[in-house]
């Protein structure tokens, strides 16, 4: 279950939940679990546990990072894809496919390009049998409600990012469903448009404008999620679950130079920056055993960060006025770095030591302070000795290719050995990822064509010390 910290109204405070209760449920998934088969291997589970509802009256935010899950719960929700296992119940009643009371919007606009922004619209009222007359009128004031009013004859060609995105909105709209899905809705706009539709949008909802009872939006960007949203859903990934719930108390209009906003959003970095314990064998209950020294490492995902991207955040840091420590939000902000772009780079300095986190926090450890003074050559040097120490992943590489006589061994062993743990997208994406950083260290090398680690004769004797 999700868990949530005493700062945050929590929706197990008996207030809250009793005005749950009173509101309607419109959505309710309750365990729900996504899986893949993968051939001969242990299915890849994608989505598990999950059990949410969606009362009337509310925004909800399922803010997560990329491949989460967020996109596929949020088609499971739509009725477009049936979970492996679990319930969805749309007003009390198992879904199974799409319902008239559910409308989404995706990333991006997703208009057909031989219709106009009228036609465009119509065309769900159409698939709903609709009359000619009705359907023209509630395309028009659906357009004219988002803005649109003037551009009912234009192609989604002469359309900017935002106008076809709030044509889109307008397209979901026009069916005046009971809840609202938005796939992340804002992400392909940039950040003035983004903002304007944002702040458009919430104004339509608080001033009760909007023909929809509930909206559920997918986000990875905190501060939007805090803008807009009662209810914050923070999802972990790998497995994608619903980690934490937070009601965001802060009365709209939401403004971000707001000290309570900026607390606020600074407290939901420290929830999803938060480590899960780590426990040793003394932990464990007595009947389960020791762990076999034989088992097979289990590795985690690593995103692709670029070495550059690394040192550019390490010597930010370590430079005045930040000195070795910063907010996230605030060097979010002022490194223009969304949170897809940020928490894999803080990850990546987490995973080889050279950064800790602390109540929202990024501190650079010893080492990454030694890193940051440190000459080209003696980076290089810290890099190989952390990728030793730090990463089981580049460590097991090095072990074999010491043990074979021609100091070689195919990548596929250990692509499989990955795909044990993780989607075979993410197998590759971390293989590449630590191949980048072991070419930097000058601890291993590889050969594309023949899908092949391998040392060079001055590589070996690096390996052996600092």
């Amino acid at each position: 279950m999700p868990d949530s910290l005493p700062a945050f109204p929590s929706s197990s405070d008996p207030a809250q939940s009793a005005e749950t209760e009173r509101r309607e449920i419109l959505l309710s998934l309750r365990d729900i679990r996504q899986s893949y088969h993968r051939g001969g291997n242990a299915d890849l589970l994608v989505l598990d546990d999950v059990s949410i509802d969606v009362a009337s009256g509310e925004i909800v935010g399922l803010l997560g990072r990329a491949g989460s899950g967020k996109s596929m719960l949020l088609r499971i929700m739509a009725g477009l894809m049936a979970p492996t296992s679990g319930a969805v119940m749309w007003r009390g009643v198992a879904l199974h496919g799409p319902v008239a009371g559910i409308a989404m919007v995706f990333q991006s606009g997703a208009l057909f390009p031989w219709l106009s922004v009228q036609d465009n619209v119509e065309l769900v009222l159409e698939t709903q049998g609709i009359a000619r007359k009705e359907r023209e009128a509630r395309a028009r004031e659906a357009i004219n409600l988002i803005g649109l009013g003037g551009h009912e004859n234009a192609w989604p060609r002469e359309l900017s990012g935002g106008m076809a995105q709030r044509a889109g909105l307008a397209r979901a709209l026009s069916v005046r469903p009971d809840l609202l899905l938005m796939d992340e809705p804002f992400s392909a706009l940039d950040v003035l448009t983004a903002e304007n539709l944002r702040t458009d949008l919430v104004e339509l909802w608080c001033e009760n404008k909007l023909p929809v009872k509930s909206i559920l939006m997918v986000t990875h960007s905190i501060e939007e999620a805090v803008l807009m949203c009662d209810r914050i859903l923070v999802f972990a990934a790998n497995p994608g679950r619903v980690e934490h719930e937070v009601r965001v108390p802060l009365p709209h209009p939401r403004h971000r130079d707001d000290p309570a906003f900026r607390e606020f959003v600074d407290q939901i970095y420290g929830l999803m920056t938060r480590r899960a314990p780590v426990l040793s064998e003394a932990d464990l209950p007595e009947e389960v055993g020791a762990v076999p020294v034989s088992a097979a490492p289990v590795y985690v995902a690593i995103a692709p960060v670029t070495i550059g991207s690394m040192v550019g955040l390490i010597e930010g840091l370590a430079a005045p006025p930040l000195n070795g420590r910063a907010d996230l939000p605030l060097l979010a902000e002022k490194a223009q770095l969304e949170l897809d772009d940020l928490f894999p780079l803080v990850e990546a300095l987490q995973l080889l030591g050279f950064a800790e986190l602390e109540d929202g926090d990024i501190l650079l450890t010893e080492e990454g302070t030694h890193f940051s003074t440190s000459e080209f050559d003696e980076r290089k040097t810290i890099l190989r000795h952390a990728l030793l120490q730090q990463v089981p992943l580049a460590k097991a590489i090095c072990t074999v290719l010491d043990e074979r006589p021609n100091h070689a061994a195919d990548a596929g062993r250990f692509r499989e050995e990955l795909c044990e743990s993780m989607s075979p997208g993410y197998a590759t994406q971390t293989l590449q990822t630590i191949i980048d950083w072991a070419r930097y260290a000058e601890l291993f090398d590889f050969d594309e064509d023949a899908d092949q680690f391998f040392l060079d004769e001055d590589e070996e004797p690096r390996r052996t010390g600092r």
